[in-house]
């Protein structure tokens, strides 16, 4: 990983894990986004998604404001499910570890999602796992596969209406990050698939484009999330204030708190409590059916099925 000087020193309240976690993530979606338009100027394509933008609030987001940005959380907030069970079941299919193994991965996402709540057992079993899945492959492996699954599994799953509010950020000129725990890999494969700017996400270590079975830190969620945003608004030169982030879950409070224009999207039970106290805005794009299964009229626009991030990093030992 290489040195992280365009950073300034500054005192924070998060753990160093924390710390070098969300810069190392905002290091690697730097860098990613400027290849990636290094590729589009190259071949004279620049991003141009269909789909018609949502119609922003009164004079937000703000037309030519370049100090402004948008952070969105992925899983449950701009894709149903979390994406790194739909890339397990990609690299189940491709034997990468076993029918049993699937079957418990499978149980600890169902559970989280039931709960609302994330089992640090369950979160440290889950790192383990995933690194144990990787080490030894090659990045661009994964990254290849990642591209096919994304097809398989992720593209149909994707909220129109959190989409809608991405591009309109993005018709106003502003750059729109993805905010994960999921890799950064397959992170970075989506926001290129719907045309944004980059991915912050979990940082796995490799040497010479191998996977060493080692994070960078520790996986990208809750407080490491909000170093991740603080790191790339230094760098970028962005006014918090005029940003906006929008996530599901209670986990990404740290985030949401950083800018001016939080938004709760989806939201877990205890994030539409905490959003309604704070008369943040509030967007639930679920059918009526599935918030009147936690017991919340569809018309009061919030829901209770808890999204969130890193217990869905629980993919498990690949065969030996």
């Amino acid at each position: 990983m290489a040195a992280l000087g365009w950073l300034t020193p500054r005192r924070r309240s998060a753990t160093a894990r924390s710390v070098l976690a969300g810069e190392a993530a905002a290091e690697a979606a730097r860098k990613t986004s400027q290849e990636q338009q290094e590729l589009e100027e190259l071949h004279g394509l620049l991003a141009a998604p269909s789909g018609k933008p949502a119609e922003p609030e009164p004079a937000f987001p703000v037309v030519g404001d370049d100090r402004a940005a948008a952070f969105f959380d992925l899983d449950n907030t701009v894709m149903q499910g979390a994406a790194i069970f739909h890339f397990g079941r990609g690299l189940y299919k491709r034997k990468f570890f076993q029918r049993q193994e699937l079957a418990r991965f499978a149980w600890q996402q169902a559970w989280f999602r039931l709960a609302g709540v994330e089992d640090p057992e369950h979160m440290q079993d889950a790192r383990e796992s995933a690194l144990s899945i990787v080490k030894g492959h090659r990045v661009s492996e994964l990254m290849s596969i990642g591209e096919e699954i994304y097809d398989e599994y992720m593209a149909e799953r994707i909220w129109p209406g959190t989409r809608a509010l991405a591009q309109a950020h993005l018709d106003a000129g502003q750059k729109v990050w993805l905010v994960t725990a999921a890799p950064v890999e397959t992170a970075t494969i989506i926001a290129r698939r719907l045309g944004l700017t980059g991915a912050l996400g979990t940082v796995a270590e490799s040497v010479d484009g191998v996977y060493t079975g080692k994070l960078v830190g520790e996986p990208l969620h809750g407080p490491a999330k909000a170093e991740a945003v603080r790191a790339l608004a230094a760098a970028e030169g962005l006014d918090l204030d005029r940003c906006a982030a929008y996530s599901d879950s209670h986990n990404d409070i740290p985030m949401l708190s950083l800018v001016g224009h939080p938004y709760a999207i989806n939201p877990d039970a205890k994030l539409r409590r905490y959003a309604r106290e704070r008369e943040w805005r509030l967007r639930d794009y679920r059918t009526g059916r599935k918030a009147a299964k936690v017991g919340i009229p569809a018309a009061a626009g919030v829901g209770a099925i808890a999204g969130g991030t890193a217990a869905a990093m629980a993919l498990h030992r690949r065969r030996r």
